[in-house]
C-alpha cells in the first residue's frame, strides 16, 4: 500500500478489522495527527464493527497524538512505534490497554 496521507490509512481500517478477535469489546479511540497529511480521526469499535469518522470524539477512552510523518512511518513499517513513544513522537493518553488491543485486532 502506497500511503499518501493519514485519511487513506483510516479509510482502510474497517476493512482490516477482525470482528472475531474483537468479540463484544467496545471503545472509542481518538487520533490527533498533526501536519498537512494528518487530521483528527475517531475509531469507534462496538457490536462487531469498526467505524472511522473524521473529527473528534466527545468521550474517547484513549487519545493518540503524533505527526503525520510518524504515523505514516509506523503504518508503513519504517518507524518503530515503541521507539516513537519513547522519544515522545507518539503520545497516548487514557486507556493504553485499548490502544494495545486495537493493534492486536487489526489485520496487517
Amino acid at each position: 500500500m502506497n500511503i499518501e496521507n493519514c485519511k487513506q490509512i483510516f479509510d482502510e481500517l474497517p476493512n482490516r478489522f477482525n470482528s472475531a478477535t474483537a468479540g463484544d469489546w467496545k471503545t472509542i479511540i481518538q487520533f490527533n495527527i498533526s501536519g498537512d497529511k494528518g487530521g483528527n480521526f475517531t475509531v469507534n469499535i462496538g457490536d462487531g464493527k469498526c467505524e472511522v469518522t473524521q473529527g473528534t470524539a466527545d468521550k474517547a477512552s484513549a487519545t493518540i497524538t503524533t505527526s503525520d510523518a510518524t504515523w505514516m512511518g509506523i503504518i508503513s513499517g519504517t518507524v518503530n512505534p515503541m521507539t516513537a513513544f519513547t522519544l515522545g513522537q507518539l503520545k497516548v493518553s487514557g486507556n493504553i490497554g485499548d490502544v494495545m488491543k486495537l493493534q492486536n485486532i487489526i489485520k496487517a
